[in-house]
């Protein structure tokens, strides 16, 4: 069986992630330690108790979903089970890199914290939006934008799924957009709770923010390959992981791509380490035959160990 490990990003959050891990695993109760260590402050009490406006805060948001999914990971990997490649949504991708061994979980975290921080400072807070897009293909998506940008920036952000398609841009023109591709046939438009217009080119300030730090950070080889979010393609080597980290802020996330990567590569099956399953969902979209699994408590945990023996 050919086994590709997924990491949820920014979204998935909930209080009371990683507490059953943290309780049962050895190995869960070391990851929520040094992540604490590292930030200097309780993440884990953020995770397990809330309060849910402390756990949105961007900057808190992102090292408590990495430190969460890589608990999860350390606990099944523990069992002895290792991918065959990973890949993470946006945030994820950090998951995927420390999965892999090509980034320090002391190191992603402070860098996450700080990653979420300049994606909110990047856009003043109301001027910027995103939205889902469903039921409608990528080309109706493209021309919305196109035709409900005048002069501002909307653009697609997350390519999901053949059918779902999340844009991001200044607030107005992501409202015309949503409009618009609901005129052309799509049959869902959801504005989206988030703090910024994330993977658009509003974000490009926290990008030239971000870079400098990245190159600071330590990269080393991942042991497997790690399909990055920008290219829809596989990284082997530690520097080319850090450029694709310091590409992916402004740019979309190629999530239908990379998982057709994986496919084509004879994956058989996902499993989705950290908080919820929506990843799994997005998964079976794009291709119903394939086996999906989540670890993010003991009951999933035991399910996921036993559908990959």
């Amino acid at each position: 069986m050919k086994i590709a490990f997924i990491f949820p990003g920014q979204g998935a959050q909930y209080a009371g992630m990683g507490r059953e891990l943290f309780d049962k695993y050895s190995e869960a109760r070391d990851v929520f330690e040094t992540a604490d260590r590292a930030l200097g402050f309780a993440l884990s009490d953020i995770c397990f108790n809330g309060p849910e406006e402390a756990l949105r805060l961007t900057e808190n948001t992102q090292p408590a979903i990495v430190t969460t999914s890589i608990a999860a990971y350390r606990v099944l990997q523990a069992r002895g089970i290792e991918p065959f490649c990973a890949a993470g949504h946006s945030l994820g991708e950090y998951s995927a890199l420390v999965a892999t061994g090509a980034l320090k979980l002391d190191d992603a975290v402070a860098l996450v914290r700080r990653r979420g921080r300049y994606m909110q400072e990047a856009v003043p807070d109301g001027v910027g939006a995103m939205a889902a897009i469903l039921g409608a293909d990528l080309a109706i998506v493209e021309s919305a934008c196109e035709r409900a940008a005048q002069g501002q920036t909307v653009a697609p952000a997350n390519l999901n799924t053949a059918v779902q398609t999340v844009i991001a841009g200044h607030k107005e023109a992501v409202e015309r957009a949503a409009a618009l591709a609901k005129e052309s046939g799509a049959k869902r438009a959801l504005m989206l709770q988030v703090s910024a217009p994330f993977h658009c080119t509003l974000l490009k300030p926290a990008e030239e923010r971000l870079g400098p730090e990245l190159d600071a950070t330590a990269f080393a080889d991942p042991r497997c390959p790690v399909v990055t979010n920008v290219d829809a393609q596989p990284v082997t080597a530690g520097a080319a992981a850090r450029d694709a980290l310091k590409r992916q802020v402004s740019r979309p996330v190629r999530w239908r791509d990379s998982v057709q990567w994986m496919l084509s590569q004879g994956v058989d099956a996902f499993v989705e380490l950290g908080p919820g399953s929506v990843l799994s969902g997005m998964v079976r979209s794009i291709d119903k035959s394939v086996r999906t699994l989540n670890v993010e408590d003991e009951k999933s945990l035991e399910n996921a160990f036993n559908g990959l023996l």
